[in-house]
């Protein structure tokens, strides 16, 4: 009879024990539960047809919440898109070249007002403003009167990779030329022969006739020559710098800044809007948007600038990652009718430090180019954020794409206030 009573007794223990194991994970699989709902919408968007392969990734300040590829990244052999899949990311990656300029600052290698020409081995001057300098901060607010032309830049920083086959993709890109291997030059030549006058690839329009500071003229020129100044104040090359200061840190381990960094294995094809296979290609203009990465290692990224903004960062300190959000413009500096206050992913509306706010409060950058489109941004109050990649180009029938694209990224946004998120410890902001 005791012995049954004994039993009875641990039977009973080993039941509480068990419930209240089940009341613990409930907050995990309720997380799961939504995570393959939102896995489901997702998936169905893609099956619209539209988007060929894409990955997305949503974060908080303590994580990774979710990451998922979906459609393919090869259409001929039918391999699947997957968060470890990677791309390019275009214009996301000037981002790095914000974080990189904040620690060669914290290095002591540099000053964000220093002028240009304390660093560089050429002249860079306006010509329309020859008395007016240009400082490394007008580099990164876009406001250094540097202008990326058609012919000398959109025609000719894109460059296909050697020892390709060439036969089945299509070289003609109507919005950007993809040159042939042997016109590829050293970044620093080609700056040189942009911006110094009766450079190579001179012409009068490469400066706009507004002084440097006053006019904000995005610029891919001049966002690669704050690289360039970066290499020159610390004696590192870019892609050597950003490796050892932000993706080892980081463990961004896929990601690389040409085909020779990565695992081409993993590597997506791109597609014109036809679906017509697009070449391998980089561009003499690399730091500008080649960064090559997968949804995975951005979500890493993200992570840190979340936790960057609110002081909690480790690849800076905490007073390098306040100048680093800070608004640095005002609306003198923009054209009439330029800034977009009705876009919420408009990160030009308040430029930062190559990073910048929409009109809607959102933190972070978007990227375009051949067979790419990337989103990345942060909500400033929630600290929550998404990244999407697509291995296509995003317009084709009539916005079709476009309108797929903007789907999903809504879609995640939507599954925000469904998960169980832990609130921010810290509430230290950078506005």
């Amino acid at each position: 009879m005791r012995k049954f009573a004994l039993i009875i007794v641990i039977v009973i223990s080993f039941s509480s024990c068990n419930q209240r194991n089940k009341n613990n994970d409930n907050p995990i699989s309720e997380n799961q539960i939504v995570m393959d709902s939102l896995t489901a919408e997702l998936d169905s968007i893609q099956k619209n047809g539209r988007i060929n392969g894409f990955a997305v990734a949503m974060v908080d300040q303590n994580g990774v919440l979710y990451e998922k590829g979906f459609g393919l990244a090869n259409l001929e052999t039918k391999e699947k898109y997957t968060e470890n899949t990677i791309q390019h990311i275009a214009s996301v990656s000037k981002t790095l070249i914000g974080i990189s300029l904040m620690k060669a600052k914290e290095m002591g290698k540099l000053n964000l007002d220093d002028p240009i020409q304390d660093y560089l081995p050429f002249k860079v001057v306006n010509p329309n403003y020859p008395n007016e300098t240009i400082t490394v901060r007008q580099l990164a607010t876009h406001t250094s009167s540097i202008n990326d032309t058609d012919e000398q830049y959109m025609e000719r920083a894109w460059i296909l990779t050697k020892d390709q086959d060439l036969s089945k993709v299509s070289t003609d890109y109507p919005a950007q030329r993809l040159n042939p291997s042997e016109l590829d030059v050293p970044m620093e030549k080609y700056l040189k022969g942009y911006l110094e006058i009766n450079g190579a690839y001179y012409q009068d329009d490469n400066y706009i006739n507004f002084k440097p500071g006053e006019r904000f003229e995005y610029s891919n020129i001049g966002a690669t020559l704050c690289a360039l100044v970066i290499e020159k104040a610390t004696g590192q090359v870019f892609d050597s710098f950003t490796e050892e200061h932000i993706l080892k840190p980081l463990s961004m381990n896929s990601s690389g800044w040409s085909l020779e960094d990565v695992d081409i294995k993993k590597h997506s094809r791109l597609y014109r809007n036809d679906n017509s296979l697009l070449p391998f290609y980089t561009a003499i203009t690399y730091p500008d948007g080649m960064l090559i990465s997968s949804s995975s290692d951005m979500a890493k990224y993200l992570v840190e600038l979340i936790k960057g903004y609110s002081g909690e960062g480790t690849l800076l300190s905490k007073e390098s990652y306040k100048e680093l959000f800070t608004e640095q413009l005002s609306d003198n500096n923009f054209a009439e009718g330029e800034r977009n206050a009705d876009h919420p992913y408009d990160g030009d509306y308040n430029p930062a430090i190559f990073i910048g706010y929409s009109a809607f409060g959102f933190v972070g950058h978007s990227g375009g180019d051949a067979g790419v489109a990337t989103w990345m941004y942060f909500d400033k109050e929630k600290k929550t954020g998404r990244y999407i990649v697509i291995n296509c180009d995003m317009g084709n029938d009539e916005r079709a794409r476009e309108l797929e694209y903007y789907a999903v990224w809504d879609k995640m946004n939507e599954y925000f206030d469904k998960l169980n998120l832990e609130k921010p410890a810290h509430n230290n902001v950078y506005n």
